[in-house]
């Protein structure tokens, strides 16, 4: 119920947000500029409502769009509004033109006549091209969207609606306003007359805003000079709320490597849920269910440019082998961090790059994430053959201590044949965390807190000027570049620089299009043929798809400058280091 409470509350101060502020001038201009037509304020604003719904079901229900860049998003909202403002300054221009834009000309003669008979198909398409724009300006929203809908589909709608109905309701009586204020100005129904034209020139600009980026120029200038922060509102209230786990079961009651050995207790293993695909299993569809009384199966979250999880695939393959005959499963359960990773494609060569035969689900809607409450890439579950989780293990480490709790479920199963030996995997070393001093890095606009020479949350696009000084663990962009949720493009040439404490550097990367080069310096020279990572030949990394490379490799933990400079194109998703 308290979050049912915030979802509403959190709908409503949307409308303050530094992000939606710029955009508060379409909706009240697209209400007043026919003051004659009462229900213009309730159209625009129920089916902006509408846009956000569906849109949020687009991004989270199906995998349909996550091809689509996020700059699309612009366009479109952008476009429309470019549309629908140039009808109301020239509102016969569209009868003389014949207009390729967005929509076909036939469409857009349609939409200008609508305008002026006051037909409501102007009015929809006003509110639908707001609705992506609004659906990015909260943080319950991204609580709804990444916590609630992947663990309860149910839940989670009741809580988009409140946020939805908060959000609408303030909308409507804001615009209301504006129409009644208009109404007493004359010439405010004229289609020729200066509210209409002077409303239409305001769309026209919003609209521009939103394809240039520049609304984002505005909500930074807000942001920066302190005003409107009901950002900070929301995350205080969140911090109130227990998030669902979508289970009935107390994940946390198996601490992190703990084993249950009290046989009749212990949490049920929820079943495998929302499974987009099944691989190495010749397309068969697999369940928990049917592992029991049989099987003891080890459940391991993971995402494949996770550089932490790259690095327990080899203690996976190794134990799968060992154990595979005497009554072990193991179930790859591949929950993806970034869009380009819920590509089936994508994670059948990086399951073959691997080595990988257990087999691998495909959990693109994060339903079975959310119903044994995970939080962590990567994270291990032993469950024995009653369904019981009797051990968990959130990240790398603790290899012979998991081995020997495999071990001990196949002796109380009775199927193991001879005492196997602990550890001994080639190939393996692991990480001294407490010398690795430099946190995994994002670029994109939802987690660049570490970005140095710009703000948190800054997005849109930007011109970068590495500063003279820089500070240990944060990344400092210099040139041209195009922020977006998730990563951050070069536009012009570029560069990266960060000031690290490991003794590997891994990144996040891919390209545009084609293969582009990026040069490597590390304290301010080209890199060595011992410093490289396994991706750099003589100073030169080759970007082209959307994995993660490695760039810097050291026999010592240390303190390094690094700078990628980059040709135009490449996206840059994260750093993390080893």
């Amino acid at each position: 119920m308290t979050l049912l409470i915030i979802s509403f509350v959190a709908g409503a101060l949307t409308v303050l947000a530094p992000c939606i502020l710029p955009l508060l001038p379409v909706v009240v201009g697209g209400s007043v500029s026919d003051s004659t037509n009462r229900f213009k304020p309730y159209i625009i604003t129920l089916s902006l409502a509408l846009s956000v719904i569906i849109f949020t079901l687009l991004l989270k229900v199906t995998t349909l769009v996550i091809d689509i860049p996020p700059s699309f998003w612009k366009w479109f909202s952008g476009g429309i509004l470019l549309s629908l403002g140039i009808v109301l300054i020239f509102p016969t221009l569209w009868e003389r033109l014949k207009f390729t834009a967005f929509l076909n000309s036939r469409s857009q003669q349609l939409l200008s006549k609508g305008n002026r008979v006051n037909n409501i198909g102007g009015d929809i398409l006003m509110g639908v091209a707001l609705g992506p724009v609004f659906s990015t300006c909260s943080p319950t929203y991204f609580v709804i969207l990444a916590t609630v809908l992947p663990s309860s589909f149910a839940l989670g709608m009741v809580y988009l609606f409140a946020y939805t109905l908060g959000l609408t309701l303030v909308l409507i009586l804001i615009a209301l306003l504006g129409q009644n204020l208009v109404t007493k100005l004359g010439g405010a129904a004229d289609p020729r007359g200066v509210v209409k034209r002077g409303m239409g020139v305001v769309i026209v600009l919003v609209g521009l805003a939103i394809v240039t980026g520049y609304d984002k120029v505005v909500e930074t200038a807000i942001l920066d000079a302190g005003f409107f922060d009901v950002t900070t509102l929301e995350q205080r209230l969140l911090k109130t709320v227990d998030m669902p786990k979508g289970s009935d079961i107390n994940m946390g009651a198996l601490k992190d490597g703990a084993m249950n050995d009290e046989r009749p207790g212990g949490p049920l293993a929820p079943e495998l849920s929302g499974i987009s695909g099944y691989l190495n299993t010749g397309d068969e569809a697999i369940t928990l269910e049917r592992y029991k009384g049989e099987k003891i199966v080890l459940v391991d979250f993971w995402t494949y440019s996770c550089i932490n999880c790259r690095r327990t695939l080899p203690y996976l393959n190794t134990w799968y082998e060992r154990y595979k005959d005497q009554g072990l499963e193991i179930i790859g359960v591949h929950t993806p961090e970034f869009a380009f990773e819920q590509r089936r494609e994508n994670i059948e060569t990086a399951i073959a790059d691997f080595g990988i035969k257990y087999p691998v689900v495909l959990d693109n809607e994060y339903r079975t994430w959310g119903a044994f409450g995970n939080k962590f890439w990567p994270r291990k579950y032993l469950i024995d053959e009653r369904g019981v989780i009797i051990y968990d293990h959130i990240g790398e480490g603790a290899y012979d201590e998991t081995e020997a709790a495999i071990v001990k479920a196949l002796k109380r199963l009775g199927s193991l044949a001879d005492e196997n030996t602990i550890g001994g995997i080639e190939g393996t070393t692991e990480v001294d965390f407490k010398s690795v001093d430099s946190p995994e890095t994002y670029f994109g606009s939802s987690r660049n807190e570490y970005l140095g020479n710009g703000t948190k949350n800054q997005s849109g696009i930007n011109n970068f000027i590495r500063p003279e000084t820089i500070e240990r663990n944060k990344f400092y962009l210099a040139g041209r570049w195009q922020i977006e949720d998730e990563y951050a493009t070069n536009l012009d040439d570029g560069s990266i620089t960060y000031q690290f404490t490991a003794k590997n550097v891994y990144m996040v990367l891919g390209a545009q299009s084609g293969v582009v080069e990026t040069e490597v310096f590390i304290d301010g020279n080209l890199i060595s043929l011992d410093e490289s990572g396994a991706d750099v030949v003589a100073g030169k990394m080759m970007v082209d798809r959307e994995r993660m490379y490695h760039v810097f490799e050291s026999e010592t933990y240390g303190t390094h400058t690094l700078e990628l400079r980059f040709k135009p194109g490449v996206k840059a998703f994260t750093f993390t280091f080893g």
